[in-house]
């Protein structure tokens, strides 16, 4: 049935936005393009005296490019990822997680140890570009790379379960392991379960994970797990929620409605939404032992949680009405990911099912976005 009959059967509008082949616009996608990605798929932090590059940003960068339907720029994040991060292939090497300027001004990989929560966004994002575009190179590409951080990312923890390290090397010393846990999204976990590897067992630590280490409602950046002892503060970064952990409420926020593990995270985080709540801004720390809060969180924290503040309309508004009062420039790298995640779900540009699989808003749908 044509699409050109959606004014009549108004059923059918999500599937003709589907079945549409552009996408519709997303300004802050293309002022994020204008502010951080180089014309050859370098997504870059200029923030930082190097100007450097981080698997993170080209993780995030090619999400955005695929809610987008931008293959061209999802083409070059990766082609420069693999090239410049992975020695040319990405099935055979975890990604360098820093690349930059070196203090003799070589453009260069600056710390070649992984970072697991961009591997696995990377893995994500081609697997769903694989099917979304209908590419077996993507999906073969990312099912490999998924693969090899199950090999080397994951370890079968004593009293915990099958666990994702934040990388490949540091983060195990004398029964002790320091985990991260806005590492760990739960859709992505959801997406990987169909999948050969620890997947499916990682769901319920990965609950676990996100349950047990926010006893005040309120998520670390850093915490650590000991076998005789169980959660302990991080040795570096004791009890502190904060650039890390906004990301947790993020994910959470995101899990589809019916997905069995939503109700559980949005209760526990009750307090940190109750705050914000109160206070018209998110807190930029919290103490994660005790409850308490100090500073205001940047405009990023406040797009972070409008998944999360879904069902309350008055939060919720307030923290729209912040962003858009105080737009970003072009130095702000991290919070403009916040927001092109937060915002662009808020305004419904895209969706996770209850399988963790994307459900982009491709086509006029999105014309009605508030």
């Amino acid at each position: 049935m044509a699409c050109g009959l959606k004014r009549l059967l108004p059923g059918l509008l999500l599937l003709c936005a589907f079945s549409t082949a552009a996408a519709c616009e997303w300004p802050a996608w293309q002022q994020y393009k204008q502010f951080y990605i180089s014309d050859e798929g370098r997504v870059i932090d200029p923030s930082s005296p190097n100007r450097i590059s981080t698997s993170e940003g080209q993780s995030y960068g090619m999400f955005f490019a695929l809610v987008a339907n931008d293959r061209p720029t999802f083409d070059k994040l990766l082609e420069w990822t693999e090239n410049n991060l992975s020695a040319g292939d990405l099935s055979a090497h975890l990604p360098a997680w820093q690349w930059g300027k070196d203090d003799k001004n070589h453009w260069k990989v600056l710390d070649s140890n992984s970072a697991s929560d961009a591997d696995l966004w990377i893995a994500y994002d081609l697997i769903e570009a694989g099917r979304l575009w209908h590419s077996r190179r993507y999906q073969t590409l990312g099912t490999l790379l998924l693969q090899r951080i199950g090999r080397e990312e994951v370890a079968d923890i004593p009293g915990l379960g099958p666990m994702l390290l934040p990388g490949k090397t540091g983060f195990v010393a004398e029964n002790r392991w320091r985990l991260n846990p806005s590492y760990l999204p739960p859709q992505l976990l959801a997406r990987f379960a169909s999948l050969n590897g620890p997947w499916r067992s990682m769901q319920q630590t990965g609950q676990r994970l996100l349950l047990e280490t926010a006893p005040q409602g309120f998520s670390p950046d850093w915490v650590a797990w000991q076998a005789t002892k169980g959660w302990q503060p991080d040795p570096v970064k004791p009890d502190v929620g904060s650039y890390d952990a906004i990301r947790v409420y993020l994910w959470a926020g995101m899990l589809a409605d019916d997905d069995p593990h939503k109700a559980a995270l949005v209760k526990q985080f009750q307090p940190m939404t109750t705050l914000t709540a109160r206070l018209g801004v998110p807190p930029e720390k919290a103490d994660t032992a005790s409850g308490k809060t100090t500073g205001n969180g940047p405009v990023g924290f406040s797009a972070a949680l409008l998944p999360l503040l879904a069902a309350q309309p008055d939060a919720l508004a307030v923290q729209r009405q912040r962003i858009k009062d105080n737009p970003l420039g072009n130095d702000a790298y991290f919070n403009a990911s916040l927001v092109l995640f937060g915002q662009g779900w808020d305004q419904q540009r895209y969706r996770f099912n209850r399988q963790g699989e994307l459900q982009p808003s491709w086509g006029s749908q999105c014309v009605t976005l508030n």
